[in-house]
């Protein structure tokens, strides 16, 4: 197969006899305005293909973006605000336990202070009844006491009347033991 020769001025200066560029064929000046057409055809179709296509379905992206963004802005702020309400509300909370508490005590306190007011006032009656059986006691120990001393004093006085050497009248030392025995 044979290779027809060239035309060199159809060519133009740019191209060598075997066919083959000379240098570099972007910077032949018998080439630039075809150069420059093809390049203008080329960014005319990136342009409408960006303009149509991409740059619509970027801001679509960056739309939805946003969009989103400040949807979770609001739901931040309306959950912030949620949590202030949330913290308020146990606080509240908080402090109505403190005072129920408070108010618990307070009446555990009360109940026990009667219970102990019964208590010491049930103590008070078992211990006023032992102290009257107490002083029966003692009572009934004197009037024993005074009788047996009235007793002693009699046979004591008849018989330091019968070691005198006198003759012992019950009835004598009985009135005289009396008479000293009330004053």
């Amino acid at each position: 197969m044979a290779t027809e020769p060239i035309d060199l001025e159809a060519a133009g200066i740019c191209v060598g006899p075997d066919g083959s560029a000379i240098g570099m064929p972007q910077l032949c000046a018998d080439w630039m305005p075809n150069q420059i057409f093809w390049l203008l055809i080329a960014l005319i179709a990136i342009y409408f293909v960006l303009s149509r296509i991409a740059l619509p379905r970027i801001a679509t992206v960056l739309a939805e973006r946003q969009g989103t963004i400040t949807n979770d802005i609001a739901a931040a702020e309306d959950l912030k605000q949620k949590a202030v309400e949330a913290e308020e509300a146990y606080n509240k909370a908080l402090a109505d336990a403190r005072t129920e508490a408070h108010k618990i005590i307070a009446q555990n306190k009360a109940e026990m202070q009667a219970q102990l007011d019964k208590a010491i006032a049930k103590a008070d009656a078992e211990i006023a009844a032992k102290t009257a059986e107490s002083e029966k006691a003692i009572s009934d120990i004197r009037a024993s006491a005074v009788e047996s001393v009235e007793a002693v004093a009699k046979d004591t006085a008849g018989a330091i009347v019968a070691a005198v050497g006198g003759q012992a009248d019950d009835a004598a030392i009985n009135a005289a033991v009396d008479a000293q025995m009330k004053g």
